[in-house]
């Protein structure tokens, strides 16, 4: 089966440093799947396998273009690794799936750290520093997954995050070409300090582009106390909040964050809570959507807060409240209330193309 990439060692609340995002938040299996038999737990901050004839564990979420960083270590006489690019059914020989192999010798127990850069066709692999040769990977985008192969052994998994690339940006930090209003609300929107302001609302501002798969990177600050606002996406053209929303409120029930106030920062509005409002009032905090097909997670300074899958039929308006919404559409940003006092910069996409 498929193997593949390690990752650096990150804090469940961890802040985001350039990008990265945890696809292991060392507590839970959130946004993990697992694949095939073998059975898998988290103890004392490690993602390991506890029994099963062989298998893996995936993301739920695809990825195209990125660095990828992990530590892995395999106990007993077994072998193991990471895939990358991977489909969910298959052989990785025969569908396109970039492997990263590991194998244990007897006596052997440390970690390994292994990088992956995956950008278009030239992917490359280290393990402790030294060059992989022979990975290669056939398809455009994937998930990514940590494979064991034999029932004798044992793999452990205490790092695993990823940091997207080649994102476009869709916003200059200079003025509001690219992005579009709608005529009539009452939403103010200038550039400040490079960044992208929203005063009053409502109202929305949204790219000219239509986007259906991707990744998009954006960092946010609230100027005001539990403001609300949202970044949505496949919204229908010059259509008023519609699409599906990810939450932009940083407030939560009583000393406890894992309670999100109205969904809470980094949450599915209407359909998933965020699991943890990360993100503070005042301070700036970077966001991370990622969208393929009917599946769509975020990540707050580099924590996942929401994994959404869509099995709803179609809505008859592009409602992502009401239904599953195909796309493509806008990504657009809310302007609420007359309280909106909000900042936006850094926006960047990566456009996924088909596997």
């Amino acid at each position: 089966m498929f193997l593949m990439a390690v990752a650096v060692v990150v804090a469940p609340m961890a802040i985001a440093q350039d990008g990265w995002i945890n696809l292991f938040d060392g507590e839970t299996l959130f946004g993990l799947q697992p694949i095939g038999d073998a059975s898998w737990d988290v103890k004392d901050g490690v993602l390991m396998s506890t029994g099963g004839s062989g298998g893996w564990i995936a993301t739920t979420s695809q990825f195209a273009d990125f660095e990828l960083h992990a530590k892995v270590r395999l106990k007993g006489e077994t072998t193991g690794g990471i895939v990358f690019r991977a489909a969910l059914d298959g052989h990785p020989a025969e569908n396109g799936t970039a492997v990263v192999n590991l194998s244990q010798k007897k006596g052997a127990d440390k970690w390994n750290e292994v990088h992956v850069t995956a950008q278009g066709g030239k992917v490359s692999a280290t393990v402790d520093g030294k060059a992989i040769d022979g990975v290669t990977s056939g398809r455009t985008r994937g998930y990514i997954g940590i494979q064991l192969h034999h029932r004798e052994g044992k793999v452990e998994v205490s790092e695993l995050r990823l940091k997207p690339m080649d994102l476009n940006p869709l916003f200059n930090g200079k003025n509001l070409d690219g992005w579009n209003t709608i005529p009539g609300r009452p939403s103010k929107f200038s550039v400040i300090d490079s960044a992208l302001n929203i005063k009053d609302g409502n109202g929305q501002i949204e790219t000219v582009g239509l986007y259906k798969d991707f990744v998009l990177q954006l960092d946010i600050i609230s100027n005001g106390e539990h403001l609300n606002s949202g970044v949505f996406f496949r919204g229908p053209v010059g259509v008023f909040w519609k699409g599906y929303e990810s939450q932009v409120r940083n407030q939560w029930s009583k000393d406890d964050r894992t309670k999100p106030v109205d969904y809470g920062t980094g949450g599915n509005y209407g359909n998933q809570a965020s699991r943890k409002v990360v993100s503070t009032d005042g301070e700036w905090f970077q966001k991370t959507i990622v969208v393929t097909d009917n599946h769509a997670a975020v990540w707050i300074d580099g924590y996942q807060t929401s994994d959404f899958t869509d099995t709803r039929p179609i809505s008859k308006n592009n409602d992502g409240k009401a239904g599953y919404v195909p796309g493509p559409g806008t990504i657009h940003l809310q302007g609420h209330d007359p309280t909106t006092d909000l900042s936006f910069k850094n926006i960047g996409l990566h456009e996924y193309s088909k596997p």
